[in-house]
């Protein structure tokens, strides 16, 4: 690979100066590979649970024990985890939609959603294309307030929804703003405190996307009614192909259950199609594979802030998802950090990343995404809208090894962009 020796010296550093973050990283996927193991052996997975179903899936031992293990893992009474979820926002859609009803209020108290959760929801998107809105549901949002949930605004909010309320929303990871993720014990604090302050009883849920095995709990052991997200995220562990979760209460699950297939049937059926060995592979990895991704973020903040850019967290920062962002400062600043990152990459690394009119997105995005899957995002990859102050989402890396390649590529891209532009 094209790396100087300039990059190679500042990986070198960087990798000493960090090791006690990594030997942290090492310990926390240490507990919970065992947590994840613990699981498996319980539920005495076998190669018999491997076998493929067709058709309605009755009788695949295999899918139910995925279920009761991603419950276990996650924390949760119950849940569900199928190849029939095809991404994040689709997960979250089916939660959202199982749980609403017409006049109940949706009210997301870390500010705006995700992007593509807008059409969902029915803030951007066209009238009849059923969104929430168009089945009577209605939407509040509380801005955050310095980056962090906004506790008096919530109060105020709950309090002003009544006996609407029915589903509060809390997005753990940042999205594609530059805010701080939610640790899991502040989850917690606001499912405690909302429920405190609701006039009757309301669900919580939690986009939990990015943020799987970054601590040793996850938010559903410690009061969200549903937490959701993809597996080609952090639970897949690089091995699933497809699919996505939802784990929690009991009567949240099945709600969601309900909207995943049919009132009275849920989650009691449903083909596996020759993915269940997939997706317990790649759950028995994630935590190994995830904390590949946590070293590669830190190693990446350390680079491009030794380079002088803005990063966020910083490289020294506790972290509770896998995304590291870095503000390049322009458009070719931003493009450039994406070639580089896909030119480090296994797969298609020869293809160089143009900003395109993305679904779901109001402005061009730029993705570096060479994956085993097509779209993986715990996979090394990293993306960004075109707009001020033209930030790329970094998240991945399957191996340290070859995540810290994908840095230093992408560090000798953005010098020669940053130096095109002082000429």
């Amino acid at each position: 690979m094209q790396i100087s020796e300039r990059f190679r010296l500042l990986g070198a550093a960087a990798e000493r100066e960090l090791a006690p973050v990594f030997a942290k990283i090492d310990g926390i996927a240490a507990e919970n590979t065992e947590r994840v193991l613990d699981a498996f052996r319980e539920e005495r997975v076998s190669e018999a649970m491997f076998a493929s179903s067709t058709g309605y899936g009755y009788g695949d031992a295999g899918r139910d024990a995925i279920d009761r293990i991603a419950a276990k893992v996650f924390g949760g009474e119950a849940g569900f985890m199928r190849p029939a979820i095809i991404c994040g926002t689709h997960a979250l859609t089916i939660g959202l939609f199982g749980l609403l009803r017409p006049g109940d209020v949706l009210l997301s108290v870390t500010g705006a959603p995700y992007d593509t959760l807008a059409e969902v929801i029915g803030t951007a998107g066209n009238p009849g294309d059923g969104s929430l809105a168009d089945f009577g549901v209605k939407y509040a949002e509380v801005p955050l307030k310095d980056g962090d949930a906004d506790l008096p605004a919530i109060k105020n909010a709950v309090e002003n929804c009544g006996d609407s309320l029915k589903v509060v929303f809390i997005q753990r990871s940042k999205g594609y703003l530059n805010r701080k993720t939610l640790s899991t014990e502040r989850i917690g604090e606001i499912a405690r405190l909302v429920r405190s302050w609701a006039k009757k009883d309301v669900y919580v849920v939690v986009d939990n996307c990015y943020g799987e095995f970054t601590e040793t709990r996850e938010p559903a052991s410690v009061g969200a009614d549903l937490i959701i997200g993809s597996l080609i995220k952090n639970p897949g562990g690089g091995m699933a192909d497809v699919g996505g979760y939802l784990i929690g209460t009991p009567r949240a699950v099945e709600l969601a259950g309900y909207r995943l297939c049919s009132p009275g049937i849920g989650i009691e059926a449903g083909a596996s199609l020759g993915q269940n060995r997939n997706m317990l592979r790649g759950l028995f990895m994630a935590p190994h594979v995830v904390a590949q991704s946590l070293k590669t973020a830190h190693f990446a903040a350390y680079v491009f802030d030794s380079l002088g850019y803005k990063v966020e967290p910083s490289a020294f920062e506790t972290r509770y998802d896998i995304i590291q962002t870095v503000s390049l400062g322009s458009p070719e600043g931003l493009v450039g950090f994406c070639r580089g990152i896909q030119s480090a990459s296994p797969v298609d690394s020869y293809v160089s990343p143009e900003p395109w009119a993305m679904p779901g997105y109001a402005d061009p995005v730029v993705m570096a995404a060479g994956a085993f899957v097509g779209g993986s995002s715990i996979e090394l990859s990293a993306d960004g809208p075109i707009r001020p102050p033209y930030t790329a989402f970094l998240q991945g890396g399957l191996t340290f090894e070859s995540g810290k390649l994908g840095i230093l590529a992408a560090a000798e891209c953005c010098e020669a962009a940053r130096q095109e532009g002082k000429q």
